[in-house]
């Protein structure tokens, strides 16, 4: 599979995810309309929203440099094969 690289495919993928976001928040809260739910999902997005952050910029700024951001099962593959634990400051 080869990278998206038509910028107009690019925004109709990001169009599509938040499309997909609210459509599947409203039916959460239509399912249980409730304020406690409402937060709840609210905190729980904007926890992946930084968890997701976490993973492409923090990463590469702050720990390993030479790490690049290709995704969230490349993250997944940096996590399991890094070995010892170093910093870039180490």
């Amino acid at each position: 599979m080869t990278d998206i690289s038509n910028i107009r495919l690019l925004f109709v993928k990001a169009g599509l995810f938040v499309f997909g976001g609210v459509t599947s928040s409203i039916l959460i809260l239509l399912e249980r309309p409730s304020l406690r739910v409402a937060l709840l999902l609210g905190i729980a997005v904007w926890c992946f929203a930084r968890a997701y952050y976490f993973a492409f910029y923090v990463i590469e700024h702050y720990v390993d440099s030479s790490y690049r951001f290709a995704g969230l099962w490349s993250f997944v593959r940096y996590l399991v094969g890094r070995r010892g634990g170093t910093t870039k400051d180490e």
